[in-house]
């Protein structure tokens, strides 16, 4: 077994990002949490005033024998909109804009050559608004956020926001899906 690594995505609410990321094959972890900002041990109620600097993240442990850094990233560019700046759908504000958080110099060489093919392509149709910058002071999140789409799958937000992201990962990535 190859040694596992780490990076981190913001891709608005973590609750959406992280039910789609515990389905793929060669993730072996997935946690809430926050990064990037200038407050030691943010709260949620924190966060979400905007005024912290954190964005809401998951923290991925992967095997990269089993996924690569491009195939984590693919999965990150079609599950949430990398056009919009600190939005996805209707949660707005700072700590929802789109992020890629690296722990190796590899990660940020894949994730800038990606967003430049993208762009130079018009993947997208506007330009992308992924920052791409090293992780720093990041928290996890309270232990009610963990897994909280598995946890409440008949939530309102799970129902409207997660589900369909769980749902067009399956569709797109039918190969990566765990068993």
């Amino acid at each position: 077994m190859s040694d596992l690594q780490t990076i981190v995505l913001g891709g608005g609410c973590f609750w959406c990002t992280e039910a789609v990321y515990v389905k793929v094959r060669g993730v072996t972890d997935v946690e809430s949490g926050y990064s990037n900002g200038h407050v030691q041990r943010p709260s949620y109620e924190q966060v979400c005033t905007g005024t912290t600097g954190h964005n809401e993240v998951v923290k991925l442990t992967y095997d990269p024998s089993q996924i690569s850094v491009r195939q984590i990233l693919e999965i990150f560019f079609v599950v949430h909109d990398p056009t919009t700046l600190n939005r996805q759908g209707n949660d707005s504000g700072t700590q929802y804009r789109s992020g890629i958080y690296y722990t190796t110099p590899e990660q940020k060489e894949e994730a800038d050559g990606m967003i430049r093919q993208m762009s130079q392509d018009k993947l997208f149709g506007k330009p992308i608004v992924t920052e791409v910058l090293p992780l720093a002071n990041y928290w996890p999140a309270e232990e009610y956020h963990q897994d909280f789409f598995e946890k409440n799958p008949h939530q309102g937000y799970c129902v409207a926001v997660a589900g369909p992201k769980v749902a067009k990962f399956r569709k797109t990535f039918a190969d990566l899906v765990k068993d």
